[in-house]
């Protein structure tokens, strides 16, 4: 016998699920709300009774309509001054309590960022939502072997940042040594802390003062962070917080976001990426020399 569903009230249950398989792909809330929008009305077409999985169905349409959004802001990406990071979650919204629930940290975010979007798309569809892979192919209009071989070259590039319930606590311990080395200004406590390896990346959008280039390195991105915080003013407040799906912190300028943190930490609770939010179009709020 057919279903009778409501179809906005199927989709409003499914909505964050929506958005934020186009927020991983897109990596800005603006694009994914976007393409949000987009899938709603091209579901209303679609009579809902018929669908057997609505979170399914309406997860492949997001995905094709964020694939399609990717094509057309490529140029914008380019364009962008100095390193581009994804736009931090940090309000407590349907979208945020998904990202938790799932794991998906900014690291996650990040990485996803570096492999094609086909592959990001992928790995969302098959490793988080847990679709089939008959469905991730029908999604991407790929064969199945093509998809196994998408998820897979994305699981290699990201297996570092995956997270999961066994990383949450050494993820959270991690973050809050950090925190500490930095506020005693102790470089040698921080380096300890870092992958020799460890990138550091600031994303300033041209609006505030970040770094132009990633800073590489335990000494230098050690040296970078504690700099930063020495130019702290006397004001700013410093909170741990949950940016996306993972610990992180939040850092204040009177009542405005000034700087959003997340952490990279490897299976041997090492630091391999530092990543700074500044820029106010991605923290909800206008850059500090706009302000009255």
């Amino acid at each position: 016998m057919t279903v009778v569903r409501d179809g906005d009230a199927v989709f409003t249950a499914h909505r964050a699920t929506v958005v934020a398989v186009a927020y991983q792909v897109l990596g800005t809330r603006a694009d994914a709300e976007d393409v949000a929008q987009d899938t709603y009305l091209r579901w209303r077409d679609v009579d809902p009774g018929t669908v057997q999985d609505p979170r399914a169905y309406l997860a492949t349409m997001a995905a094709r309509g964020a694939l399609n959004a990717v094509r057309a802001r490529a140029r914008r990406r380019e364009e962008y001054p100095g390193p581009w990071l994804p736009e931090p979650v940090v309000t407590d919204d349907p979208l945020r309590r998904l990202l938790v629930r799932e794991q998906l940290t900014y690291a996650l975010s990040v990485l996803l960022q570096d492999v094609a979007p086909e592959q990001r798309a992928a790995l969302v569809l098959r490793d988080v939502l847990e679709l089939p892979y008959a469905a991730v192919a029908a999604a991407l209009d790929r064969s199945e072997e093509a998809v196994r071989q998408l998820v897979h070259r994305a699981r290699s590039r990201v297996r570092a940042a995956s997270g999961g319930p066994d990383r949450a606590p050494q993820d959270v311990a991690v973050l809050e040594a950090f925190v500490a080395a930095v506020a005693a200004g102790d470089p040698q406590r921080l380096v300890g802390l870092l992958a020799p390896e460890v990138v550091l990346v600031s994303d300033g959008g041209g609006k505030v003062s970040a770094a132009r280039r990633p800073v590489h390195g335990a000494q230098d991105v050690a040296r970078f962070v504690l700099g930063v915080a020495g130019r702290a003013d006397a004001g700013t407040r410093v909170e741990l917080g949950t940016v996306n799906g993972g610990p992180g912190v939040l850092v204040h300028a009177g009542s405005r976001l000034d700087l959003a943190l997340a952490l990279g930490v490897d299976a041997q609770g090492r630091v391999t990426g530092v990543y700074l939010v500044r820029n106010p179009d991605k923290l909800g709020a206008p850059a500090p020399d706009a302000r009255a």
